[in-house]
């Protein structure tokens, strides 16, 4: 009812809401941290989820106990918390992969000060379930956190013990009210003979459980992005060897438009095909390469939200991840630049390309344009021949037929001399006919507009 009330009371106070405004104000509670009691064992999976549709994540969800009845609805908001006999299940879909958190307690056999224990057959859901989740696996960890340990002076050697073999790296992180780190970090970032990385936090025991929550949150995202970033850097060397190839043919091109090499259209047709492959790379991998700097981002904001210092005899965590991820991101980020400058330059090549098709071609109207002037100049003066010609012969048969009527007068009987008389005639019927054609010539020239 109080609900109810509340929406009267916006309506009627407030204009009509955005159609996106509690979508957009609800995206800050989308992916709320888990709440952790420590000591805790948190089993994280990110799989990669192309191909993989809502409806088969949805399928897997309802495998756990008592949720059989899982509607697809609840999957729409990306993010779900299952809470199962002793433990709870986290799933989140991304854009690219989704992930699934299994927070229990942490089994008795691995404490503080156990030798390498077992997990992956004490995860609650069963290998089972986490064999059958739909997807590829991008990253898999148990993570213990324990309210136990951080003053340990041993605390280096029983967290080598825990973790197995590998170089040690870790540190303090966060920092208190009074100053202090409320956490450690240790971990080898490893792979076991299990599929799992492993990862160890030393809390205080005072740690509450939003904190644990937070702790773990950092911690998961931070090594899920490092590896997602690292997917742009296979793609960068595979790409290496085509862009050094397309680089070296656009050389061959411009070298052979600058000497005047080959045709034209040879040289159109080289470039249209390095430009369908340039074209072709960007859009392909143009995504991949971005994402990198996306996920890059994230880690390096991770990073700095763990407020880490250093812990005698074991580099930090961030400056383990930057040392090696930082080399990974500049070869990504040097091939996505070379990418982009190779597109430009074929475009500049192919601008100068158009620019002397252009100019040919303005040099072939032009000459034909003179061609046409030269014709037409030349028509002009065999019109005026052909005119002259005209006059002349039809002036011939004017006086001709003067002539033959000068000689019927003679014959009628009229004192008359037939060729003086057409002779006479002549320069009347020149000038006459002459003036004919001219008012012919302009009623043509007006009729044409001109």
């Amino acid at each position: 009812m109080e609900n109810a009330h509340m929406n009267e009371f916006d309506a009627r106070i407030l204009p009509p809401d955005d159609p996106q405004r509690r979508m957009l104000h609800n995206e800050v509670h989308a992916r709320p941290s888990a709440r952790v009691r420590l000591p805790a064992l948190i089993t994280y999976v990110a799989l990669l989820n192309a191909g993989v549709s809502r409806e088969q994540e949805c399928a897997h969800l309802q495998r756990l106990p008592g949720h059989a009845d899982l509607g697809l609805d609840r999957l729409n908001g990306n993010f779900l918390r299952l809470r199962c006999d002793g433990y709870t299940v986290k799933w989140e879909r991304h854009t690219e992969f989704t992930r699934y958190s299994i927070v229990q307690p942490l089994p008795a056999h691995a404490g503080w000060g156990s030798v390498l224990p077992e997990l992956a057959s004490h995860v609650a859901t069963g290998t089972d379930w986490l064999r059958a989740l739909p997807g590829q696996t991008v990253a898999a960890i148990h993570l213990a956190m324990l309210p136990e340990g951080m003053d340990d002076p041993l605390m280096l050697v029983k967290a080598q013990q825990w973790l197995g073999e590998g170089m040690l790296i870790g540190s303090r992180m966060g920092n208190t009210v009074e100053g202090q780190s409320h956490s450690c970090l240790l971990s080898h970032l490893r792979i076991g003979a299990d599929g799992f990385e492993r990862l160890l936090v030393l809390a205080a025991p005072e740690t509450t459980e939003g904190r644990g929550g937070r702790i773990s949150q950092r911690v998961l995202e931070l090594e899920t992005y490092r590896l997602m970033a690292l997917r742009g850097l296979p793609v960068a060397k595979q790409l290496s060897p085509v862009l050094a190839q397309a680089e070296s043919q656009l050389a061959d091109i411009t070298a052979r438009l600058e000497g005047k090499q080959g045709g034209d259209q040879a040289l159109l047709d080289d470039l249209v095909a390095l430009a369908a492959r340039v074209e072709r790379a960007t859009a392909e991998h143009g995504y991949r390469f971005s994402a990198t700097r996306a996920y890059d981002a994230v880690v390096r904001e991770r990073i700095a939200e763990l407020r880490e210092r250093p812990l005698h005899g074991t580099q930090t965590v961030g400056e383990f991840m930057q040392r090696r991820l930082s080399p990974a991101i500049a070869t990504v980020e040097a091939t996505a630049q070379r990418l982009t400058a190779l597109s430009e330059r074929v475009s500049r090549t192919s601008a100068l390309l158009r620019t002397r098709v252009d100019i040919a071609t303005e040099t072939q109207n032009q000459q034909l344009l003179e061609k046409l002037t030269r014709g037409q100049d030349l028509q002009l003066r065999l019109q005026s021949t052909v005119e002259g010609l005209s006059i002349a012969a039809i002036s011939y048969y004017v006086v001709s037929l003067l002539l033959y009527g000068a000689k019927a007068l003679k014959l009628a009987g009229v004192p008359i001399q037939p060729e003086l008389a057409a002779g006479l005639m002549i320069p009347l019927v020149l000038w006459g006919v002459w003036k004919t054609v001219q008012r012919i010539h302009d009623k043509l020239h007006r009729d044409s507009g001109h």
